[in-house]
Order: structure tokens, then sequence, then C-alpha cells
């Protein structure tokens, strides 16, 4: 059986063999909305562009519910296995999937239920609001796959199989953008085409995930005895994955309170502005994503292992590591915001108006690296309340309250888009520094 010790070898090697394929994958798997984004941008107008945008505050969170169980059981599993216990690890692993399963169904339904009042409360208009519903309607529908792709990826990845992980998003990524320009141009179905190649390839990788995880390869196996729920177990993946959650909730409530302010100082046009700027913004943080979570089974492990200098090396490289690409791709986007414009509009007033909105909000990016950086630590190592607090910390305690001052203040649009940031140098530096003085340093000590 490969064991995939973490606690032998490199500790630099250790991460980037798990960043690797994590990276590419996190890379692969924004394709699945980003491409949608792409071949509507093409559409005449910019309207269903902008459909799709309102949208992503609920996909945020079917994704913030998926990380909760998947985020919060994989580093768990990593510790548990760095202990030797293999039987609570993969307890850890059914009751997770147990959990997916449960909120799938449930979002299902509520959403299915509420989508119209919930996309008006979004910032949707009568113009907007077609294109949105009949994106999501197909979109919900497909709401289990997401929770078993997303939720239980993590799994593969933290018994070290990051290439097999990788390959997940992969498949249904390849699915995605193979079959959009057949729904949406082919048959002529729009923004519901674009829906309908999204749940295929999610449904292609939840299949991908289950087949791995009951097959012979894998360390830890979904097993039928696994799956019933113990209250202390559910606990701990849900206070674990709370940070994740946390996060997916306020890029979701900062993501609404952004579309509302900018349909009513700016309109529809500046709420296409916005979903071509979370578009660039998830492409180029996405690496960013992938070194942090790559670390994370590499600390998770040394750190169950007691091998405390080791998990303090690993803390080292992952920051070298993130900042220099954060300050690389600060660069690129400050340099040629047109250039990344064009790739899903090509509109004069979308360029206008969206040139000087992305030198603003991209002004500080090399600072969100912080925050992802502390934010994977205490993650790796189980330190669920601080994880969670500075989540809320940058997006609900600071983004949000901006978001809603700023333009009040007589600054319009340019304030909303300001928010983010100056919530990227005081959360940033706030996360990183307390991760340094309670955890590197007292790693040194013990």
């Amino acid at each position: 059986m490969e064991q995939n010790d973490f606690s032998k070898g490199s500790v630099a090697r250790n991460i980037v063999h798990m960043a690797l394929p994590m990276t590419v994958a996190q890379l692969i798997n924004i394709l699945y909305n980003v491409v949608d984004r792409m071949y509507l941008g093409r559409l005449p107008g910019h309207l269903a562009l902008t459909g799709l945008g309102l949208c992503l505050p609920i996909i945020s969170i079917l994704m913030g519910f998926a990380n909760l169980a998947g985020m919060g059981g994989a580093p768990l599993c990593a510790i548990h296995r760095g202990r030797g216990e293999h039987e609570e690890a993969e307890r850890i692993l059914g009751s997770s999937f147990t959990l997916l399963l449960l909120f799938g169904v449930g979002l299902t339904a509520l959403c299915l239920a509420f989508r119209r009042p919930i996309l008006y409360l979004f910032g949707a208009s009568d113009m907007t609001f077609p294109y949105a519903e009949d994106y999501l309607t197909i979109y919900i529908l497909g709401t289990v796959f997401v929770m078993v792709g997303l939720g239980m990826n993590p799994f593969i990845n933290a018994q070290g199989f990051s290439r097999m992980g990788m390959l997940t998003v992969a498949l249904g990524a390849v699915v995605n953008i193979v079959l959009d320009p057949v729904f949406i141009f082919g048959l002529g179905m729009g923004v519901r085409g674009a829906a309908l190649a999204t749940v295929i390839s999610q449904a292609s990788s939840a299949v991908w995930v289950l087949c791995f995880l009951t097959g012979k390869r894998a360390i830890l196996r979904l097993r039928l005895g696994a799956l019933r729920l113990q209250a202390a177990r559910v606990r701990r993946i849900l206070g674990l994955g709370a940070s994740g959650f946390a996060m997916s909730m306020t890029n979701s409530l900062v993501q609404v309170l952004c579309n509302a302010s900018l349909q009513v100082y700016g309109g529809d046009l500046y709420v296409g502005v916005m979903t071509v700027i979370n578009s660039v913004r998830e492409v180029v943080s996405m690496p960013v994503q992938g070194i942090t979570n790559g670390c994370q089974p590499v600390l998770g492990y040394n750190y169950g292992a007691g091998e405390y200098g080791r998990v303090r090396e690993g803390i080292r490289f992952t920051t070298a590591l993130t900042l220099g690409y954060s300050l690389a791709a600060w660069l690129l986007v400050m340099a040629a915001p047109g250039l990344l414009i064009r790739i899903f509009n090509d509109e004069a007033d979308l360029l206008a108006a969206g040139i000087p909105a992305f030198r603003i909000y991209f002004a500080t990016f090399a600072c969100m690296s912080f925050q992802f950086i502390g934010q994977s630590v205490f993650v790796g190592l189980g330190q669920s309340k601080k994880a969670v607090f500075f989540s809320l910390l940058r997006k609900a305690f600071i983004v949000a309250p901006l978001t809603l001052l700023l333009p009040a203040l007589g600054m319009g649009v340019d304030g909303v888009f300001l928010a983010e940031p100056i919530s990227n140098v005081l959360g940033g530096l706030a996360c990183v520094l307390t991760m340094y003085v309670t955890v590197y340093r007292r790693l040194g000590r013990e």
C-alpha cells in the first residue's frame, strides 16, 4: 500500500509535489464558471454576462457548504493519518460524505423554492432577471454533484494523490469546455446551455471521485460502515470546515453588497464590470490557493507526527513561494487591464468603465496572499477558531461595511471597488502576523 509519508524527504519537495497538481486543479476548476462567462460575454450586449454574475453569490454559498465538510474533514484525515489512526481517518471521510449528501438535497429544495426573491435581493433588475433565472434553475439541479465532486476531492489530496485530485477537476473542465459552445451556440440555448454544460461536467467529476475513493488504490476508502454520523466527529469536521465556509459565505455577502451598490450607483453596466473583475480575480488568485492548499496535508501530517521543525520549514517555504507569485500576478494585472477585460467582452462602454475599476480593485492584490498563508496554516494544524475569525474579519468586518460606506460618502462606484484593496492590507497583515506569533514562534520553542 502506498503510504505517502510526508515526514520523510524534503519538506519543500513534498509541498511542491502536492501544490503543483493542486494549483493546476484549482485553475482548471475555475474554468467551470469562467469559460461560461467568456462564451456568454460574446452574446450581443452584456445582459447575459451580467445575469450570470448575479448567480455567483449563490454559487459561492453552495461551494461554501461543500468546503464546510470537505475542507473540514480532509485536514483532520491528514492529522489522524500522521498519527497512524487509520480507522478514525476513514470514519471522518465517511461522515463528511454523508454531510455533503444532506447539504446537497436540502440546498436544492431551498434554492428552487426561493430563487426569484433571492435574485432580486442580490441585485437583479427586470432586464437581467430572466438570464439569471434561466442559468440558476438548471445549475441548482446539479447541487448534489457540486457537493460530492468539490467536497470529496480534498480527501484524495489529503492522502497524497494530488495528481488524481487534479484529474478530477480536469475531467469536469474538459467536459464543460467541449459542451459549452455546443449548447450555447450550436443548440441556441444561451445561458441555459451554459448551465447544463456545467451540471454535466460536475456530474462527471463526482463519479470520478467516488470511483477512486471506493477503489483499491485509495489509502482511506469510502465504506458503508463509516457513513454513520456521530455528534462529536461532526462537530470537529464542521468546526474546522467553518473557515472555508465563512470565507465562501462572506465572499457571497460581499458580492451581493457590491452588485446591489453598483446597481444603485452605476446600473447594469457596472454589475457587468464586477462580473469580469471577479472572473479575473478568481483566475489570478487560484495559484495562491493551490500553493496554500497544497501545504496543508504536509503541515498537518508533520504536526500530527510531532515534527515541528518540519512544520516551520514548510511555513517558510510556502510564504516565500506565495509572495513571489502574488507580486508577479499584481504586476500583470496592473499593466494590462484592458487585455484581460477583452477576454470576456470588448464593448467600448464596458472597457471604459472597467479599466479604472480594475486598477482600483487590484491595487494591493499582493497583500491578499498574507490572508491565504495565515489561513492555510491555521486550517492545516486544526486551529479552527483562528481560521474562522480571520475569514470573517477581512470580508464581513472590513469589506462589507466599506462597500456600503465609501459610496455613500460621495465616492460612488469607485468606493465599491476601493473596499477590496483596503481589506487586503488590513485583514491580510492581521492574519499573517497572528499566525507568526501564535504558531510559528511557538513551534520553534517546542
